[in-house]
């Protein structure tokens, strides 16, 4: 029952950056392509697209991958910590 609260959660906050991304690309003061991106990481472990989107990435950007890879990480953590 846990991991089915925490898969929508996921898919849930996921999605959230992603409209704040989207968002973020029409107002100035939303950084848009750093929401997608953060949207796109969290969703690529629930949703067979956006795991290709994140492969995809990750050969053609490999810097951002790893940097986009190491910060969420590090909120995973903050998370777990509180």
């Amino acid at each position: 029952m846990k991991q089915v609260i925490k898969k929508y959660y996921k898919l849930v906050i996921g999605y959230i950056f992603i409209v704040l991304g989207i968002l973020g690309l029409f107002l100035p003061f939303l950084q848009g392509i750093l929401f997608l991106a953060i949207g796109a990481m969290i969703l690529s472990k629930e949703s067979p697209t956006f795991h290709k989107l994140k492969e995809k990435i990750k050969a053609k950007y490999p810097k951002l991958y790893h940097s986009l890879r190491s910060r969420i990480k590090k909120t995973e953590k903050q998370g777990k910590s509180e």
